[in-house]
């Protein structure tokens, strides 16, 4: 994949960003989303890819765009796997609240696993503990070898965890075992990359959240040299059969990295639309103008890069966030 595909993808997600966020705080996710997903799916028709989602807004008879086995480009640049988060935070935009964020992943052909829409137990870790720990693991020797391998005692290790009833045996462990907890309101994708940036005081994202976001997260720590491993929780018969439906043949595995990205190269962007660990929320400057933050990421560089970008809104179409829902009914 040529580099300059990450520029084009970020104009994707900015758009995304930017329909989106007029629904800030107006208490309709619905709206919020429909408005990201019809901004994104719009903008592909211009990017040099050709592409096909995998992880997208569900099924093709659940989403009327963004469906997963959709084609999406132009068709004149390299075949590519997609993974797309629209709008990661619904109700963190319809409440005003933070980490909410407009996703893309593509890489290589076959490379993306194509994750159903259930829960994952994860473990996210940086550069300094890729390859040393298990997910198998006891919590006690996950943190253990976390000390030893970063040279920190327990009180100095920072484990970041979403706040959720789930987790609550999990942060009492933590907290028994006296190391440094933050909890992440939301933000599953933000979270998991922050134990991977180089400023990042996080050492460790533990519990578990969205499969599809798991491998989003993924994408975007083989950028940074960071490392996911996963492990699927369907709950019942009908999430097992829809696991092995996608082809995941043993849904209760470990899942590594080359098991949700591939071994080939990658590319991520992202876009704040509300503030959060690492990205700034879309600005509206007077009537015309806005600010959108986002970030670049590619695995066979390694290379970060933060955008800020000032969008003359006059000259842009941006949904209003109605749109599929009424191309939906029509159908």
């Amino acid at each position: 994949m040529e580099r300059e595909l990450g520029l084009e993808i970020v104009r994707v997600t900015e758009l995304g960003a930017l329909a989106s966020a007029r629904w800030i705080g107006r208490g309709d996710k619905n709206a919020a989303d429909d408005a990201a997903t019809t901004a994104i799916r719009s903008m592909f028709d211009s990017v040099s890819i050709d592409g096909t989602v995998v992880i997208g807004e569900g099924e093709m008879d659940d989403a009327p765009m963004l469906y997963i086995g959709e084609k999406v480009g132009n068709r004149r640049g390299p075949s590519v796997d997609v993974a797309v988060d629209p709008l990661e935070g619904t109700e963190v935009v319809a409440c005003g609240l933070h980490n909410a964020q407009s996703v893309i992943a593509i890489a290589d052909k076959g490379s993306l696993l194509h994750a159903p829409d259930i829960y994952m137990e994860k473990l996210a870790c940086g550069p300094e503990l890729a390859g040393k720990l298990r997910l198998e693991d006891p919590l006690e020797v996950t943190l253990q070898k976390a000390v030893h391998y970063s040279g920190k005692s327990l009180s100095e290790l920072t484990v970041m965890v979403l706040d959720r009833k789930r987790h609550e045996q999990l942060i009492a462990g933590l907290r028994k075992a006296g190391v440094r907890i933050q909890l992440l309101s939301h933000g599953d994708v933000a979270g998991a990359i922050a134990a991977a940036l180089p400023d990042s005081e996080v050492d460790l994202y533990l519990g578990s959240g969205g499969a599809p976001e798991g491998v989003l997260a993924a994408a975007a720590l083989k950028c940074l040299g960071g490392e996911l491993q996963g492990r699927l929780l369907p709950d019942g018969p009908f999430e097992l059969q829809r696991c092995l439906r996608m082809g995941i043949a043993n849904p209760t595995r470990v899942l590594y990295m080359e098991d949700m990205v591939g071994t080939g190269d990658v590319i991520f962007a992202a876009t704040g639309v509300t503030s959060g660990e690492f990205l700034s929320g879309v600005r509206f400057i007077g009537k015309e103008r806005a600010e959108t933050h986002s970030v670049i990421m590619r695995a066979q560089s390694r290379t970060i890069r933060y955008v800020r970008s000032i969008h003359f809104l006059p000259g842009k179409e941006i949904p209003d966030g109605m749109a599929l829902r009424k191309n939906a009914a029509s159908l």
